[in-house]
């Protein structure tokens, strides 16, 4: 473990209970394919720091359900501090743009983390979220949207009410376009009050993830989609994570999709 890193101090705590963190109600609970195969994910430094979500969500599927991971296809479109509306999604769908010749079974969507916060930007993510959808429906893909996680503490714009501002605008917008809600931001919320030691925001700037922040990311990725429990699985980026803390953040991230989608665990 890196030394600027607070360690672990005495046992794995565990706590299954997720206090209430979100007051709306998710229209859409599961992916209409339960296993897709072909996903695209869309966003920006978010997702490419550490090594890039993908890879570690992949990683997940390759260690959990080894026939899923035998028609395994992903790709990751991301510009560094873009917003929804940066990207050409259109051109991504392009048969063959991407290198491959059938459509993409699903494409997650993420905003910049900037967007909830101004009322302006709401009504603009909102409405490029409808044109993206309409794009990715013409595909036959289904659409998801990631939820990003609010600043920490280090940030200077730190605000304790802003993943409420976040998971409400993603909540509203996946309710009116029909698509599916990763709540990688409620599960971030929810490792630090059972572990508020633990570091999932890099020190210097308290918005991007670290290495365990990712890994719960994918974590919750991979538990939305598929209907999957991450909770034991042998992936621990190649010994990089402690394997007390995997264990805790792939039960976070179990805890935290059940309880917003009102699964059975």
């Amino acid at each position: 473990m890196r030394s600027w890193k607070r360690l672990l101090l005495g046992g794995l705590f565990v706590c299954s209970a997720v206090p209430a963190l979100f007051a709306q109600t998710v229209e859409i609970k599961s992916l209409n394919n339960p296993g897709p195969a072909q996903v695209l994910f869309v966003g920006n430094s978010y997702f490419y720091y550490n090594d890039s979500l993908h890879n570690h969500v992949n990683r997940l599927v390759q260690a959990q359900d080894k026939d899923l991971a035998e028609r395994i296809a992903y790709k990751s479109a991301t510009i560094g501090g873009a917003s929804l509306s940066h990207h050409d999604v259109t051109a991504h769908l392009e048969p063959g743009r991407l290198g491959l010749d059938t459509p993409f079974d699903l494409v997650i969507l993420q905003g910049g983390s900037g967007e909830p916060l101004r009322e302006s930007r709401r009504r603009a993510f909102a409405e490029i979220a409808g044109q993206h959808s309409a794009v990715i429906r013409a595909t036959g893909a289904e659409v998801a949207l990631y939820m990003t996680p609010a600043y920490s503490a280090v940030h200077a714009r730190y605000d304790p009410a802003m993943i409420d501002k976040i998971s409400s605008l993603y909540i509203d917008v996946a309710n009116e376009i029909g698509a599916l809600v990763i709540p990688v931001g409620l599960a971030f919320e929810e490792a630090y009050r059972r572990r508020p030691e633990m570091v999932l925001h890099k020190f210097f700037d308290g918005s991007h993830p670290e290495l365990e922040g990712t890994y719960l990311a994918a974590c919750v990725v991979f538990a939305s989609l598929y209907g999957q429990s991450p909770v034991g699985n042998s992936y621990t980026y190649f010994g990089e994570i402690d394997e007390r803390d995997a264990l805790f953040l792939q039960q976070v991230a179990q805890d935290v999709v059940v309880d917003f989608f009102g699964r059975e665990k």
